[in-house]
């Protein structure tokens, strides 16, 4: 790859520097904020050499490139942008800056949920092996080896709310320490064990606010939200009581009232509040799933990868935590797991179907990728851009999500989905291998049904009667149709001295640039004004509109096939503005190179004046 160029032409096609706000790279792709996203030129960026994807997530643009070049290019692309380097952080920040409110409240849910995955895939994998080991073996459940895991596998969700506490005051830039107590006081022995109260005689209340109304002493184990808004409060107090406190005393009055304050306020506003409203949101998905006939559980699989297309995702992490915490099952798993595969399968089925090799290369990756539970390569590269394999991937989402609503598959965890799934569904296993199965089956089958490659443009057809006849196999044909002139006439010294190669040149009467020949685009520049094809004759031809056009950065020039492609005679390359070109004082005359006659005996001129586009042009040999 040449990764300067490479760069070059990502800068050109997102508008320029001046629409960069900044710039950083993962392991896979670049990540840009861009100023205004009307300037960027999509199709033209996914074309480029090198870039196997493009999309936009949380308010980034995100290019995929490849572990082991985007940091080559995007060295050359800082270098060409003439911008500074930034942290993954930094753009992280400039996007959230831009983005919607709800989009950024969704955004903070995932950075609160995410880091916490671990502790719950851990206690989730050892409770799924328990389980099914006790189902081998049920005598196991009586011994003390199992008592002992299963005290580590219940510890992440005994204690979850201070997990999350920790984790939402490093996010809300509080203490991290003054989180965790917060966490604790919502669990506190002193409280009865919210998992008891169904089974409890009486609940132990307590009269708050001055005798105004009684709560109940109840702890908060299975709820996620009220913990949440809790440590946002803290860490809201605790910053303004930084600013105001006097330096020498700040380290014992700040964590004093901020823990004597919020936590009040949790017991005795925030907790019974929010758990209601958490309670409601948790039962109406709950509903939904368990809608008779799977109906509800098809609708959240068909709907699952357009809201990963949204960037609002990440509130899922919230909710699967909230489920297990509460009854132990994450039933939204499974249902994840059949959106994901399905877009999978959609973006195999896409790389069998389409005659784009370059395409090909992008898909089959970005499938196998979805299978393991990474879907944007397959969603944002593939199957979004070309919609149909996207609206097969939903279908078997939506079919996937049904089974699952029908046999009431669940897991013992979250953030893991696809074929890493298999170990958090130990309990449903042969349910959760066909749910894959069926979301598999159903989007790949759509998406072989529904798919065909874009027919070419309907104006790459030459109709001129016999025109398109074959070429010898010393024959080129022309590319276009006008004047047929000697090369030594073109008004370039380097054309006109055969610095490049042999040829010939056409004052071109339309603007309709074809091949001459079954071939290879080896190389299509960035302008547009210049393509390079690789001939089955061994021919390297070089067609060049006009003169010094590269000065013109694209503008008048439409192309219609892209680095890589095979075309067939006939095909249309480029088409371009005759009239504008010739306004901005530019000279249209084309030569037509051959750029390795080393190759042949001879490269001759066999036209002169009038030609029709694909009417012989040039000789190879004597």
């Amino acid at each position: 790859m040449d990764y300067k160029k490479t760069a070059s032409e990502i800068l050109s096609s997102i508008g320029g520097s001046e629409n960069i706000a900044s710039a950083a790279h993962c392991a896979t792709r670049l990540r840009l904020v861009i100023a205004d996203n009307s300037r960027i030129s999509k199709d033209v960026l996914e074309n480029i050499d090198g870039v196997k994807g493009v999309f936009e997530s949380a308010g980034q643009l995100q290019i995929i490139i490849g572990t082991g070049t985007v940091n080559k290019v995007y060295d050359e692309f800082i270098k060409e942008a003439g911008i500074s380097a930034a942290s993954k952080d930094d753009v992280k920040k400039a996007a959230a800056s831009k983005a919607p409110w709800y989009k950024r409240a969704i955004k903070t849910l995932g950075d609160i949920f995410v880091p916490i995955i671990p502790a719950i895939v851990a206690s989730g994998l050892l409770m799924g092996l328990l389980e099914g080991f006790t189902n081998l073996f049920p005598s196991l459940a009586e011994s003390d080896t199992y008592t002992i895991f299963h005290l580590f596998s219940n510890a992440a969700f005994t204690f979850l709310p201070v997990l999350i506490a920790i984790s939402a005051a490093r996010v809300f830039g509080g203490n991290m320490f003054l989180g965790a107590v917060i966490g604790m006081i919502m669990i506190h022995p002193d409280l009865m064990n919210a998992w008891n109260v169904a089974g409890a005689d009486s609940i132990p209340t307590a009269s708050v606010w001055f005798g105004a109304y009684d709560i109940n002493l109840v702890g908060y184990q299975g709820h996620v939200i009220p913990v949440v808004i809790a440590v946002w409060f803290m860490s809201f107090i605790e910053k303004r009581l930084h600013k105001i406190v006097p330096e020498m005393i700040d380290l014992f009055v700040t964590p004093l009232v901020t823990v004597l304050i919020t936590g009040y306020l949790t017991l005795t506003v925030f907790g019974p509040v929010f758990s209601l409203l958490e309670n409601g949101i948790f039962s109406a998905v709950k509903m939904l799933i368990a809608v008779p006939g799977g109906i509800g559980a098809a609708l959240c699989g068909a709907i699952y990868a357009p809201t990963v297309v949204a960037g609002i995702h990440h509130m899922y992490n919230a909710l699967e935590a909230g489920l297990l915490s509460a009854d132990g099952v994450n039933i939204w798993m499974p249902i994840a797991t059949a959106a994901n595969v399905a877009q999978g399968a959609a973006a195999l089925a896409f790389s069998l179907k389409t005659r784009d090799r370059k395409q090909k290369s992008i898909a089959l990756p970005a499938s196998l990728s979805a299978f393991l539970g990474i879907t944007e390569p397959a969603i944002f590269g593939v199957n979004l851009r070309f919609f149909k394999p996207f609206i097969a991937g939903c279908i078997g989402g939506a079919a996937g999500g049904l089974i699952s609503g029908l046999l009431h598959v669940g897991a013992t965890a979250y953030g893991i989905t696809g074929v890493f799934g298999i170990l958090i569904t130990t309990s449903n296993l042969v349910q959760y291998l066909l749910v894959m199965a069926v979301a598999f089956a159903v989007a790949f089958i759509v998406t072989m049904i529904i798919y065909r490659d874009k027919p070419k443009d309907s104006s790459a057809a030459v109709p001129a009667a016999g025109s398109a006849a074959p070429a010898a196999e010393n024959e080129i044909l022309s590319p276009l149709a006008g004047t047929a002139i000697a090369l030594s006439d073109v008004p370039d010294p380097t054309f006109a001295q055969g610095v490049l190669g042999q040829g010939a040149a056409v004052e071109p009467s339309d603007g309709k640039v074809y091949a001459p020949a079954d071939a290879e685009v080896s190389t299509l520049f960035d302008t547009k004004h210049a393509i390079g094809l690789t001939l089955k004759n061994g021919a390297e031809l070089l067609i060049h509109i006009g003169i010094n056009t590269v000065d013109l950065n694209g503008e008048g020039f439409t192309a219609h096939v892209s680095d890589g492609d095979s075309v067939k005679q006939g095909d249309l390359l480029i088409s371009f503005d005759k009239d504008f070109i010739t306004k901005k004082g530019f000279k249209t005359v084309t030569p037509v190179i051959v750029t390795n006659p080393e190759d042949f005996d001879a490269v001759s001129m066999t036209a002169s004046g009038k030609i029709s586009a694909l009417a012989p042009l040039l000789k190879l040999g004597v």
